[in-house]
């Protein structure tokens, strides 16, 4: 028995040696390629149970689900290009319309699709390539901080987390994740140069270039009160702002654009708000920052049956919160200050501009370096559970959304 033991331990050992011998690219796309492999298991399962009152009908094929929701607006865009004048409903306010999808990926993904046959072989080709590049760029942007073994097990959070669902469609998330985590990465090694090509990149592929806007602002202040320990030259003060500027500049050009190509300065506020009055009816239908959270806090408690002001308390306790989570926990603290500035960032964008409803699992990606505080941690127990938490996740997310898909909260 103890000689079985000992020969077991042995080839265990080795096994992991073995592993840890395989060049990092090689690992990732085993675990990448592994996740998609689950993915498609759930995608399989979720068609079997996909029944009559569900968007997709009964059986669904996978080509179905990968190309549903807002796949369709991608694709539309690509084929049909950006309408000239806005659509209306039945009661004058601006319908939901393609200028809400920004035109990198539709574009790219209509340029591989001419050679691969389909638009949507492209869109998935792109994304399921993307989703591999960008947990690639994840294990660099973590390794340095929290060493190989933390940040291969983020990748493996990565990889196979509640949304994980979002590398085998036609979004244009993972791209879009690509780009931030190539960006990112240039912000910690400080090369600046990189970031004048990959800035409009992002911008024009998925909204949140103004939260960089803002993280660059919040790191160039952290920069110059460390200058003493860490000097901060007048050649890297000068890329901080005027990449800063660039941001800005970017993030305000789709809606320059949407409003030369229909006359309408708000064009583009008044598609994005359209999608709001699935929620709220009696939108005002002018952007105010902020009001979005105020209102879902509101409207959802009161549909919980909890009362508005419930929903504000809630509201409150969840910004300190994770203000205090970003500031103190010692595993965030770890992931360094890139990291965690662009994650508050990107929540202070989000709590500016945006509604939260189903689709806030989807917009809560571009935070996934955070996944690397939870491989912090060296139990292998506490690792398999957060992994078994993050499949379960994914299940329910691709259960909801694409075998039932039928009510106002089961929206990708």
């Amino acid at each position: 028995m103890a000689e079985r033991f000992v020969t077991a331990e042995a080839a265990a050992s080795g096994t992991l040696r073995g592993w840890a011998r395989l060049p990092v690219a090689a690992r990732i796309a085993l675990i990448y390629v592994a996740a998609r492999v689950v993915t498609t298991i759930f995608f399989l399962l979720a068609s079997g149970l996909s029944g009559p009152t569900s968007r997709f009908g009964v059986a669904p094929a996978l080509g179905q689900f990968a190309l549903g929701w807002d796949a369709q607006w991608y694709w539309l865009a690509a084929v049909s290009g950006y309408p000239s004048v806005l659509p209306v409903n039945a009661t004058g306010a601006v319908a939901e319309n393609a200028w809400a999808f920004l035109p990198v990926y539709p574009y790219l993904s209509a340029g591989l699709g001419s050679f691969l046959g389909s638009w949507g072989a492209g869109g998935v080709t792109i994304a399921l390539v993307s989703g591999y590049g960008a947990s690639l760029a994840l294990h660099a942007l973590l390794r340095d901080r929290l060493g190989d073994s933390a940040a291969t097990w983020a990748v493996v959070f990565f990889a196979a987390g509640p949304l994980a669902a979002m590398f085998q469609v036609g979004y244009a998330e993972s791209l879009f994740l690509l780009l931030l985590f190539i960006a990112l990465r240039c912000v910690q090694r400080r090369r600046w140069g990189w970031l004048y090509v990959l800035i409009p990149a992002m911008g024009f592929t998925r909204p949140g270039i103004l939260a960089f806007a803002l993280f660059l602002g919040l790191y160039g202040i952290h920069r110059f009160f460390r200058r003493h320990g860490d000097p901060l030259s007048r050649r890297e003060v000068v890329h901080i702002v005027v990449l800063g500027m660039v941001s800005v500049v970017v993030g305000f050009a789709w809606q320059a654009v949407a409003g030369l190509t229909t006359g309408d300065s708000g064009a583009y506020l008044a598609t994005e708000l359209a999608w709001r009055r699935n929620w709220i009816a009696d939108a005002s239908g002018h952007f105010v920052p902020l009001e979005g959270f105020v209102q879902a806090a509101a409207f959802w408690f009161t549909q919980w049956g909890l009362g508005p002001w419930t929903g504000y308390v809630a509201l409150v306790l969840l910004v300190v919160g994770i203000a205090l989570a970003l500031l103190l926990l010692r595993p965030v603290r770890r992931l360094g200050i890139e990291i965690r500035l662009w994650s508050a960032s990107y929540l202070i964008y989000l709590l500016l501009v945006f509604f939260p409803q189903s689709s806030i699992f989807r917009l809560l990606l571009p935070v996934s370096p955070l996944w690397g505080a939870l491989a912090v941690p060296r139990s292998t127990g506490w690792r398999l559970g957060v992994l078994a938490l993050a499949l379960l996740g994914q299940w329910w997310w691709i259960y909801n959304m694409y075998a039932l898909g039928n009510t106002y909260w089961q929206i990708p």
